[in-house]
């Protein structure tokens, strides 16, 4: 298990030169809502190469790996986001690129690393599960990235945190989708480095909240995982690893049904014409509530990964699945 520590202001800034020739700086848009309860700001990494913020952990880990580490190229455990950008920034560099996805993977991220050229090996989901606890595959060689827990990957995190005080210093609170939570950690962690006094909140979907069942009980939680259409947040527990930074830098969690999260990605095609896939939608759709306050509001769009079929059944008025 790797030992996580907040990541510094030298190390965002490091972090942020070294991928600049990798990603894009995304802007901040104003959701197009008069009625809002807050001041609410969309912060678009749905516009990176790959779909996802996912390409700036990625990048951030391979560009600071040494040379001879990747020679026999790199790989990752992750559904989809995290391998994509593993294998775009492997790409650029002409390195090797192998990923490990559960079997259920969404097929529209499966054609995606099929075209960056990845080597694809699906895994039953406690087999998968088990290369992210031990930290790499015995079977496999080059250098393992882990989609979350390391110092390089959360550095490459925290750069949307830094890019979004830049533009919004006077911040009141961000919303970020959590997932593994090396994102929600990552941005906290550049805005305390920033002395902003911005709040961070994981958002989550009731589908599967482990973030908040964690902040109640005070320590890691897992819990089930019903069906839905949202990928990206709900992986049923929040790391070991991670709680502790967690309990340093988060300042709670706001929780969004699958039903209004669909009801929000509709919204954001309508107003912004903005494709969010559920991970993405879950914070704007718990800031439209008003449960994550007033002031000026920033929500992480974390990807814009959608199938298309969800999309075309959201915007028909229909939740998928149900």
């Amino acid at each position: 298990m790797n030992k996580l520590k907040p990541v510094s202001l030298d190390e965002v800034k490091a972090a942020a030169a070294r991928i600049a020739p990798v990603i894009n700086r995304t802007p901040l848009f104003k959701l197009n809502v008069d009625d809002a309860p807050a001041e609410i700001y969309l912060k678009m990494e749905n516009l990176q190469a790959i779909g996802s913020f996912k390409i700036r952990p990625a990048a951030s880990a391979i560009l600071n790996a040494p040379k001879e580490k990747i020679a026999d190229g790199v790989y990752t455990a992750s559904s989809g986001n995290m391998a994509q950008g593993v294998a775009y920034a492997a790409r650029a560099l002409g390195v090797a690129a192998t990923v490990l996805i559960p079997e259920n993977a969404a097929a529209n991220k499966v054609a995606a690393l099929k075209r960056l050229g990845a080597n694809i090996r699906f895994m039953q989901d406690d087999e998968w599960w088990q290369v992210l606890t031990d930290y790499g595959h015995p079977d496999i060689k080059g250098l393992f990235i882990h989609p979350v827990a390391e110092q390089d990957v959360l550095a490459g995190d925290a750069t949307v945190g830094l890019e979004i005080f830049e533009d919004l210093p006077d911040v009141d609170t961000v919303l970020v989708p959590y997932g593994g939570g090396g994102l929600t950690c990552g941005i906290a962690s550049a805005l305390k480095a920033l002395k902003s006094n911005a709040q961070v909140l994981g958002a989550e979907s009731s589908h599967c909240a482990p973030l908040t069942a964690s902040l109640e009980a005070g320590k890691p939680q897992s819990v089930p995982i019903l069906p839905t259409y949202i990928s990206g947040i709900g992986v049923g527990q929040v790391l070991d690893e991670m709680w502790p930074l967690v309990e340093e830098l988060v300042a709670g969690s706001v929780v969004a049904s699958p039903e209004e999260i669909a009801d929000t990605i509709k919204l954001l095609f309508e107003r912004n014409r903005i494709v969010a896939e559920g991970a993405g939608a879950s914070g704007v759709a718990s800031a439209l509530s008003g449960r994550a306050g007033t002031g000026k509001i920033v929500c992480v769009i974390s990807g814009g990964n959608l199938n298309p079929e969800y999309l075309i059944d959201i915007l028909q008025g229909r939740v998928p699945g149900s």
